[in-house]
């Protein structure tokens, strides 16, 4: 009836010491049997057996959103994700019964003795901004992506730009929290919020903010380049598509050819407390605090820590160590005109006795005057649409798209791990964004325009049709990326 073989019950229904000496006085056969098996051995009415409540966190979604709600153990306390971090909310409180009672043979409660009572207190209920059909859509994309890729982790993030409501965080690989203990500490983790990388080249927007913020570039400035390749330190860095000496690239071509000496020029224009600032200005280097627990602060570098090479290798991205929802609210901060909105998942809490308290108000600010965060939305539109740029394949039907392709490196124990982190970060529609989508892989090799963008581009359109935001009623400006 327990579907346990007659050798493994009778081992535990004889007699036996504990190691300490006791006597082994219980011992559970099974636990967490449907009620219809518990009755049945309750009729069979055998001496020493007894059939006791029990309860069990009930998962029917499975894989659905599972590293983010995460599981409970036996006892119902939570071990991994929200339910971890939001135990003492969602716990309920037992209750106590204290009487008085006679001694020896009249072990029973003693009428009209002492005796107090205190009712048990169910758990608060937490309501999540995630959209269940989009957590569920972005999932199966990225799965699906990943697999194509042969990644070993993917990340997937869709924000509300105006709200910083997080409407689907997704994780490759996944697992089932119906049935947690077949799954490995890797695939529990919350890959958007607890994975590290050197992001690349979609850093490279945050060098042309701060030079743009600080008057260092204007939107239309073009930048003298002193070739196909710039020495900072003992390193040289080389641009994938080669301009001659002299010329001159405007902000939309540093981005659609993602140029490496385009932006590194732009950052000597500035200085590096400059772009240190607006790194944290942006959010990178300290948690979300989105809601998640053991989120990763990332690292960046203040200028006195930086070495010669720092000089190049920061303006674009590397040396520098983020998640992927860090930048996704980069991103985020553009596409709302300047202003960072904080990412959150909590929308509010119900009480017992159903009243819906509302979560605190996401930390905002200011951080780009909304001429240069519009500047950078239209130049990140030339990533798309421009002849020659690197992320064509992120382009979705009937909308205009802006974002920026990345390829960076994996950050594990201190550590670069073999092969590339391709992303793609990209918001729409461009002329009055509504959603961020980032997408980030760690695979054996590939840029973010061939591995992410085709996975941004499916999400992006389920996004927007899902939410009925109608098609974009103009075009892409075109752009002179040299001049």
């Amino acid at each position: 009836m327990l579907g346990r073989p007659v050798s493994e019950l009778v081992p535990i229904l004889s007699r036996k010491t504990r190691a300490d000496g006791s006597k082994d006085l219980f011992e559970y056969l099974a636990r967490g049997v449907d009620i219809a098996t518990g009755e049945a051995v309750k009729a069979l009415n055998l001496p020493g057996i007894r059939v006791v409540r029990d309860e069990r966190r009930s998962a029917p979604g499975h894989d659905l959103a599972a590293n983010l709600i995460g599981f409970t153990g036996s006892d119902g306390s939570g071990l991994t994700g929200l339910e971890a971090a939001y135990d003492d909310q969602l716990s309920g409180v037992d209750g106590q019964r204290v009487f008085e009672t006679g001694h020896g043979d009249l072990g029973t409660q003693i009428p009209g003795g002492f005796e107090e009572e205190k009712p048990a207190r169910p758990g608060s209920s937490l309501q999540l901004t995630i959209n269940r059909d989009i957590q569920y859509q972005i999932q199966q994309l990225l799965a699906q992506r990943m697999m194509a890729v042969s990644a070993d982790f993917g990340a997937a993030v869709v924000l509300d730009v105006h709200t910083g409501e997080v409407l689907a965080q997704a994780s490759f690989p996944g697992y089932d929290a119906a049935n947690p203990d077949k799954s490995t500490p890797a695939q529990r983790l919350d890959a958007p919020s607890q994975i590290v990388v050197d992001p690349g080249s979609v850093h490279k927007v945050i060098t042309l903010a701060a030079g743009l913020q600080c008057g260092a570039i204007q939107p239309d400035s073009a930048i003298p380049l002193p070739g196909g390749s710039i020495r900072k330190g003992d390193t040289t860095f080389s641009d994938t598509t080669p301009l001659h000496p002299g010329t001159k690239i405007t902000l939309p071509g540093i981005l659609a050819y993602s140029s490496n000496v385009g932006t590194i020029t732009v950052a000597d224009k500035t200085t590096p407390q400059t772009l240190y600032d607006y790194q944290l200005k942006f959010g990178l280097g300290t948690p979300t605090r989105e809601g998640m627990p053991n989120e990763a602060p990332g690292l960046v570098q203040p200028p006195a820590r930086w070495s010669g090479s720092s000089h190049g290798s920061i303006p674009i991205g590397m040396g520098v160590s983020v998640t992927p929802l860090q930048m996704a609210a980069v991103y985020a901060t553009i596409a709302n005109n300047g202003v960072y909105v904080q990412p959150h998942l909590i929308k509010a809490t119900i009480t017992p006795d159903l009243r819906v308290h509302p979560a605190s108000a996401p930390v905002s600010r200011t951080v780009l005057s909304p001429v240069n965060a519009a500047a950078l939305r239209q130049d990140l539109e030339a990533v798309v649409v421009a002849p020659g740029a690197t992320g064509h394949s992120a382009a979705v039907p009937g909308y205009r798209v802006a974002g920026k392709t990345g390829t960076g490196l994996q950050v594990k124990d201190g550590k670069y791990v073999t092969g590339e982190v391709a992303s793609f970060i990209g918001m729409a529609p461009a002329e009055a964004p509504r959603y961020v989508i980032a997408v980030f892989a760690h695979s054996p090799g590939g840029e973010g325009g061939a591995v992410a963008a085709p996975a941004f581009k499916d999400m992006m359109a389920f996004t927007l049709r899902y939410f009925q935001v109608p098609p974009s009623g103009s075009t892409a400006p075109k752009f002179a990326l040299t001049v």
